[in-house]
């Protein structure tokens, strides 16, 4: 059984960071494409940042590029996610996922595991 665990939510102010983890079990997370996404009150779920399996390839939304920086930790089988230069339009709730880069790394349907998700809060 494959399941996901986020932490490191929280509230923050403009222009602080946050750095999320994200721990798989049941899963190697390295031999597959992990992905952020975040769904804000109101607003669909959308995709954040994606990091491939193998060779660890990155994807990132416009919105994010340069102040968000995905990476992994193979021997703790968890991924992270560097959140800086934080603004109240980052305010939602961030979800982990695990799936395939070839079905489309920025796309939900290209992942078949998520964690529970945690929110983030940045005040202005």
């Amino acid at each position: 059984q494959v399941q996901l665990v986020e932490s490191g939510g929280g509230l923050v102010q403009t222009g602080g960071s946050l750095r999320l983890s994200c721990t798989a079990s049941g899963r190697t997370f390295s031999l597959y494409t992990t992905g952020w996404f975040r769904q804000a009150p109101g607003k669909e779920r959308e995709f954040v940042a994606a990091i491939s399996g193998g060779a660890g390839r990155t994807s990132y939304a416009d919105s994010v590029k340069g102040r968000f920086t995905i990476s992994r930790d193979k021997s703790k089988n968890t991924a992270y996610l560097q959140m800086n230069s934080l603004t109240p339009e980052d305010t939602a709730v961030y979800y982990c996922a695990s799936g395939s880069w070839s079905r489309g790394a920025g796309e939900s349907s290209a992942y078949d595991y998520w964690g529970q998700g945690t929110q983030v809060t940045v005040s202005s």
